[in-house]
Formats: C-alpha cells, sequence, structure tokens
C-alpha cells in the first residue's frame, strides 16, 4: 500500500495516497523513501508540464511496487511497454528501493528491445506511419510490407497542409515521415521521422533497419491501393478475373475496402523476392 507519494520540489504530484500518521522535522512523515522517476515521450503527457522530459524526485513511505507507482502516478500499465530501476528491467511486482532511478517507457516503435524483460508479452501496438505528400511511393511499399500507412493524399487532401499532418499523427498515433526538416521540428509531433533524399527502395531500406521492422512485417496481406487487409476469396465469387488466371491460379484475395483482387502471379514472385530480400538483411 502507498501510504504517500509526492513530488519534493514543487508540490504535489495528483497522485497522494493515505499518508502516514508519523511525522518528523517539518511535519514530513517519518520515514520516507525518495526515487527519482523520469517518463520518455508521450508518458509525460500524464505529468505535470513542470516534469515534462526531466527526472521527478518523488517521496513515498515503503514498500511500493512498481505497478503502486504506476497508479499513483495516473499511467496504466497498458501504457508502461519497459521500466528500468537503476538500469535494469523489472515487472510489475518488482519493489522501488530508496534512492532508486526509475525510467519509464512508453511502446517502442524506434529501436529494438527484444533481449530485455518487457512488462508485456507482446509490443503495446505495432508501427502505424504516416507519409507526406511526397512520400506516396514509401507508403505504398510499406504497405506492401504489412504496415497500416496512410497517406496525405488518402487522408486530407493532395495537399493537406503541415497543420493537418500533426494533427493526423498525434490523433491517430502514427509516425510521420517526412523529408521536411521544419515540419519534423514542430514540438507536438511525438513521433516523427526524417526520410533520406534517395531512390523508394533506399528509402525503405533505410526505414527498416531504422526501426527495426523486420519481425514486425506481414507482406502481402494489406492492400497497396487503399490500405485495407486483404481477405480470402473463392474464385467462383470472382467476376472480372481472366479466364486464364483462373486456370493458372488456386488462391485469391479481395480488398473489402477498393474490391481490388489479387493473386500470386508472375508480379507476385518478383515482390517475392524483393521483400525476401529486404526483410533478410
Amino acid at each position: 500500500m502507498i501510504h504517500e507519494l509526492r513530488a519534493t520540489a514543487g508540490g504535489n504530484t495528483g497522485a497522494e495516497g493515505v499518508r502516514s500518521p508519523q511525522t518528523g522535522p517539518a511535519g514530513e512523515p517519518a520515514g520516507l523513501c525518495e526515487a527519482r522517476v523520469r517518463c520518455y515521450a508521450e508518458l509525460n503527457d500524464h505529468l505535470p508540464e513542470r516534469w515534462h522530459q526531466r527526472d521527478m524526485p518523488v517521496r513515498f513511505a515503503p514498500p511500493l511496487t512498481l505497478a503502486e507507482l504506476l497508479a499513483a502516478l495516473g499511467l496504466s500499465t497498458d501504457a508502461v511497454e519497459l521500466a528500468l530501476i537503476d538500469g535494469s528491467s523489472v515487472d510489475l511486482d518488482a519493489s522501488v528501493p530508496d534512492g532508486a532511478r526509475v525510467s519509464l517507457y512508453p511502446a517502442f516503435e524506434a529501436f529494438d528491445i527484444g533481449p530485455i524483460q518487457r512488462l508485456h508479452e507482446a509490443p503495446l501496438r505495432q508501427p502505424r506511419f504516416l507519409c507526406d505528400a511526397h512520400l506516396d511511393k514509401l507508403g505504398r511499399r510499406l504497405r506492401l510490407l504489412g504496415f497500416d500507412t496512410v497517406l496525405a493524399e488518402d487522408a486530407t487532401g493532395a495537399d493537406p497542409g503541415d497543420d493537418a499532418l500533426v494533427h493526423l499523427a498525434r490523433e491517430q498515433h502514427r509516425i510521420l515521415l517526412s523529408r521536411d526538416r521544419e515540419l519534423l521540428a514542430r514540438p507536438e509531433l511525438t513521433h516523427a521521422l526524417e526520410v533520406p533524399q534517395a531512390p523508394v527502395d533506399i528509402q525503405l531500406r533505410c526505414l527498416i533497419q531504422r526501426l527495426q521492422l523486420q519481425r514486425m512485417a506481414a507482406p502481402f496481406t494489406r492492400c497497396t491501393c487503399c490500405n485495407a487487409l486483404i481477405e480470402p476469396v473463392d474464385a467462383a465469387e470472382l467476376r472480372d478475373v481472366p479466364q486464364r488466371v483462373r486456370k493458372r491460379q488456386e488462391r485469391f484475395w479481395r480488398c473489402p475496402g477498393c474490391e481490388r483482387i489479387y493473386w500470386e502471379g508472375s508480379h507476385h514472385r518478383r515482390m517475392r523476392a524483393f521483400v525476401d530480400g529486404l526483410l533478410r538483411d
């Protein structure tokens, strides 16, 4: 049980529990411990602005578990993917010792924490992307790999403007991809990456390596035209597929969004070789 939890330098964090009846000098409860807590990325949205991107000194009456600490800070355990105490990854039952430094991280989209102990068995979410108006080819390649990717023209028109892109990225928790450094520097953006000036396949390779997307890809599961997940369909239901294709192919997929039909023809084999090369690196 938390007896007391409060920031020592600037007042209450809003997470105060039941106070200890014993007090020490200057009215302070006796026997308090202190830890320094730092939240990263969007976890800061749950804290007073003065503690954004800063170490927050917190006093508490032991014993205190990590789960109790999160609850007192107003953080859902579903929002936190990794917690470190003094540099070591811990689970929700870990005790917070006196003098500890606690680091709290949200769902990871920028680097791999596979070897580290996560708070959850699987990532909290898959990376989702938003491409600005100049990166539509890259966006379609990401869809080919199975990533939920919105193109600026799909969502807001051919020239949506920076404000619309920032709003959409924040509202839908998408990583904004752009070459516009002024746009990427907008303070409201929490997840954004600069894409190099290069051919689209090099851009894609750089993105895969930067975000370590190899294990999260699900190639050929998403429509490259409208971003919807494609579904298996019986060939007997298809009217617009040429007869010669029906004779050669056994499996077909249809997009529920735009009705586009997919099958494993020669183009698919070429793209499969291309995708396998990307994900093998």
